[in-house]
């Protein structure tokens, strides 16, 4: 059999594994073919996650949350600085699935993969800096000491857009990921090859198992799920849909939930520097205040 003919399956990735869904399903992948007498192309199969598959992904990602909020945050840098490494060694594999699944165009995909190694790298920097910038000593009346530090805020969902696939992901993945926070991020089926393959690169970049989850599959199907699910302390959604929103708003609402919403946007606007800074950490962090005893 020839290779051209090998269709690859990407599954999940889940708790630092790459398991199938537990429902067995798949979706395919097609491109139109040139003749309309030709059945489509079948380009790919990618896992269809289930709402079992979401809840062992919100376990794998509570699991590892005090471990990766505990971690170093120098350490914490250097594995998201590995990243940026990884991404840019395997920089051309990236280009060819962007293009080879219809993504993006050869020009873009060498600009998306450029901007998404500098932006990972942009995060590391923060990494050891959040204290400083976002934490304070407060002046406060009497003996005590008083200060304020960020922690993460728990377990975030996240829903990144389809285009551009692995910018909007490396854009919502690196902000959550700095602050300590584990996450879930639901993929849009189309981008699954590009997502897939870009959780290899976190499974060789010591990103600890369970800090990062991806499931594919449809957006319908599994939002109202996300959006539901109690193990989640916040959300993170890339949508244009204003039933999105206002179904994720609600629930959020519901039950306490924090987040950030940003529209889909265009290529050229997520390259640009307005799709990232300090606002995109600060939302999925909370600040502890401690009072400490002086004495006079």
């Amino acid at each position: 059999m020839s290779a051209d003919h090998i269709h690859k399956t990407y599954k999940l990735y889940l708790g630092g594994g790459f398991p199938r869904s537990e429902s067995g399903r798949s979706l395919k992948i097609e491109k139109a073919s040139r003749s309309a007498s030709r059945p489509p192309q079948i380009l790919a199969q990618i896992a269809r996650a289930s709402r079992k598959d979401l809840r062992q992904a919100v376990e794998a990602a509570q699991g590892a949350l005090g471990p990766w909020a505990r971690a170093r945050p120098m350490l914490r840098g250097q594995i998201l600085h590995r990243m940026a490494e990884m991404l840019d060694a395997r920089g051309q594999e990236f280009e060819d699935l962007l293009v080879g699944f219809g993504l993006s165009d050869r020009r873009q995909a060498r600009l998306e993969v450029e901007v998404s190694c500098d932006r990972l790298l942009w995060y590391a920097g923060w990494s050891d800096k959040l204290g400083q910038v976002l934490g304070a000593v407060n002046p406060v009346s009497g003996p005590f000491f008083d200060f304020s530090q960020p922690e993460a805020m728990g377990v975030v969902a996240v829903y990144p857009t389809e285009r551009p696939a692995l910018l909007s992901l490396v854009s919502t993945l690196a902000p959550v990921l700095v602050g300590g926070n584990s996450s879930v991020f639901l993929i849009p089926y189309e981008a699954g090859p590009v997502a897939i393959t870009f959780a290899e690169i976190l499974a060789t970049s010591d990103v600890p198992g369970g800090v990062c989850n991806f499931l594919t599959g449809t957006r319908d199907e599994l939002l109202t799920h996300f959006a539901m699910h109690r193990g989640f302390s916040a959300n993170f959604l890339v949508s244009d849909d204003p039933r999105e929103q206002k179904l994720v708003s609600y629930e959020a609402a519901d039950h306490v939930k924090r987040g950030k919403m940003v529209p889909q946007g265009t290529p050229a606007l997520w390259r640009s520097n307005a799709c990232q800074g300090l606002d995109w950490i600060s939302p999925f962090l909370e600040i502890k205040t401690t009072w400490h005893p002086i004495g006079l």
